[in-house]
């Protein structure tokens, strides 16, 4: 079976990812990726002007990963009207890149520049956290004047949504760096939907 050859851009930034993500983006230098690739550094420099330029490209690519992209193009209006089951899909999102093994090293190399880059800092706040919880925010908003769910400040019954997945990512993470089962936390995410929509949804009195 032929197989397709990555062409040299492509396995820079696939060996940028991989010595970034394991040893940090400070302690790798240009000559770690040109070596790991089999070129030149100034054959590097003919498709990155320099390192912070690999950096940017793999956090653009993570910026169009699936958990960004939760709620493209769907209105709060049609969001609201699934309820439980747009928890369920937003959970299964976080688990499945959670178990991806590119996502899983673009995720460590952003926990670990977060600390040390501003503009990674502002793009994870806007894209990660704000973007989606604002929306979430107005999804349940709807519930609740549709009275669907419990009354409640609908901000942060988001933020309490969207924390237990951002945690049961990264216990994944760690625990694959360590090489430990992460069977424990398979069926954390479909749990934490079930554990959450019984606390907020409005239970019909029978009469």
């Amino acid at each position: 079976m032929s197989t397709i050859k990555k062409g040299t851009k492509e396995l820079i930034l696939e060996v940028s990812l991989r010595l970034f993500s394991s040893y940090g983006y400070k302690s790798t230098t240009v000559r770690d990726i040109a070596k790991e690739v089999g070129i030149t550094q100034s054959g590097l420099y003919n498709h990155f002007k320099n390192k912070d330029a690999i950096l940017d490209t793999l956090i653009s690519r993570l910026m169009n990963s699936a958990i960004v992209k939760i709620f493209e193009e769907k209105d709060i209006e049609s969001l609201a009207q699934t309820g439980k089951s747009m928890l369920f899909s937003i959970a299964t999102t976080f688990k499945l890149i959670s178990f991806d093994k590119e996502n899983e090293a673009l995720s460590r190399l952003l926990m670990q520049e977060l600390y040390r880059n501003s503009k990674i800092r502002d793009t994870y706040n806007e894209h990660f956290y704000q973007k989606n919880i604002k929306k979430l925010s107005s999804v349940f908003f709807l519930m609740m004047q549709k009275e669907k769910i419990k009354q409640s400040d609908p901000l942060m019954l988001a933020n309490e949504f969207f924390a237990p997945l951002f945690f049961y990512q990264m216990q994944v993470h760690l625990l694959k760096i360590d090489n430990k089962s992460t069977s424990s936390l398979v069926t954390m995410f479909e749990k934490h939907v079930d554990y959450f929509w019984k606390n907020i949804k409005i239970t019909q009195s029978v009469k």
